[in-house]
């Protein structure tokens, strides 16, 4: 169970904060939710809080984690499917997954590739998506701000 302030991971739109624990009424049902702003994008979502698990919420990383996450960004590309639907599918899935390292691995794939061969405008969106969710972790694991770990993400790349 997550309390107000804590900063947690929302797979597939990125780490915030919650705000608040609130009971509403949604579909003629009460229940408990909780309420996160995510810090790019300045949204706020409601998350049921007997989903978690199934969703997949989880605290964001610590700082030995922080450096894996650049250790994965600098790292060779890995092996990828050449077909574009089948590339497309297992990059979605690592995104899917929550895992911080398997957004990276796409983060450093898709960038790579976009370099080499350029990417379509299907997985251009995943690669925007991917460095979206990563930067929104970094930013409350480094208590920095977006400009600066988008600087240190593209410098990582290189």
């Amino acid at each position: 169970m997550f309390k107000v302030g804590d900063k947690v991971v929302y797979p597939m739109h990125g780490a915030g904060v919650i705000e608040a624990i609130e009971e509403k009424e949604v579909l003629g049902s009460r229940q408990r939710y909780y309420i996160m702003r995510l810090p790019i994008g300045d949204l706020k979502v409601m998350i049921p809080t007997d989903n978690v698990n199934e969703i997949g919420i989880r605290e964001i990383i610590d700082d030995h984690m922080v450096q894996e996450v650049f250790d994965v960004l600098k790292g060779d590309k890995t092996k990828m499917s050449q077909n574009w639907n089948k590339r497309y599918r297992a990059n979605l899935e690592k995104i899917r997954s929550g895992d911080v390292l398997e957004v990276a691995e796409v983060v450093r794939n898709l960038s790579i590739r976009d370099r080499e061969k350029g990417l379509s405008s299907g997985e251009r969106k995943m690669l925007d998506n991917a460095r979206q969710i990563l930067v929104s972790e970094l930013v409350l694991a480094k208590c920095s701000d977006q400009d600066t770990i988008s600087e240190e993400i593209e410098a990582a790349l290189q």
